[in-house]
């Protein structure tokens, strides 16, 4: 019994800090550089990935080109999974952004379905699909990946500052996006002689 107060204490106290380290951050969304890279961070958003990802695909298999096929086979995938996941986590948590949290008076984390932008703030969404399209593309080429990875890393680093998310959103947002890409290697790898048999015909 002792263990599980304890335990109550310390997810609290996290939840606290949470909350207020990004409720901090949060109080430069309106400065210029936040709201321009918060701006360019949109391409995260997931009909600018699915539209990258399904460009890379079919430009991969128009050019007959294996590997670009492959790497945007990856990306799809993992985008849509990790999209798939987080969607599921939205629909059972409500939490309320850190921007309408500071509009209503008080932070908002509790189960149930109230899938709505305002307060559908777990996890984030922008940050699973960047991390996941970002480890797709380092999968087939490291050194781009690098590129897309640090990409990714900023996106995510935005949101706090946005007020669009909270930091243990990102967390889990980027959790999601890791994983998501390892199903998506499972998946494409069996898909891959399929598709260089389609690209070399």
């Amino acid at each position: 019994m002792g263990k599980k107060k304890d335990a109550k204490k310390a997810g609290k106290a996290l939840l606290k800090a949470d909350t207020e380290a990004t409720h901090d951050v949060a109080q430069n969304r309106d400065t210029l550089l936040v709201r321009m890279a918060g701006g360019a961070s949109e391409v995260a958003d997931q009909p600018p990935l699915i539209a990258i990802s399904a460009a890379t695909l079919a430009t991969g298999l128009v050019l007959r080109r294996p590997v670009l096929a492959r790497t945007g086979a990856r990306m799809l995938t993992a985008h849509l999974i990790a999209t798939g996941i987080k969607s599921v986590v939205k629909r059972s948590v409500v939490r309320a952004r850190p921007n309408h949290a500071e509009k209503i008076g008080k932070p908002v984390f509790e189960a149930g379905q109230k899938n709505t932008p305002p307060l559908n703030s777990f996890p984030s969404g922008h940050t699973a699909g960047a991390v996941a399209v970002a480890n797709a593309v380092a999968r087939e080429a490291p050194l781009t990946g690098l590129a897309t990875q640090g990409a990714a890393g900023v996106i995510a680093a935005l949101q706090p500052p946005r007020g669009t998310h909270y930091i243990s959103d990102v967390v889990v947002g980027g959790a999601i996006g890791w994983v998501s890409e390892r199903a998506a290697r499972l998946i494409v790898d069996r898909m891959a002689p399929a598709i260089l048999r389609r690209v070399t015909r």
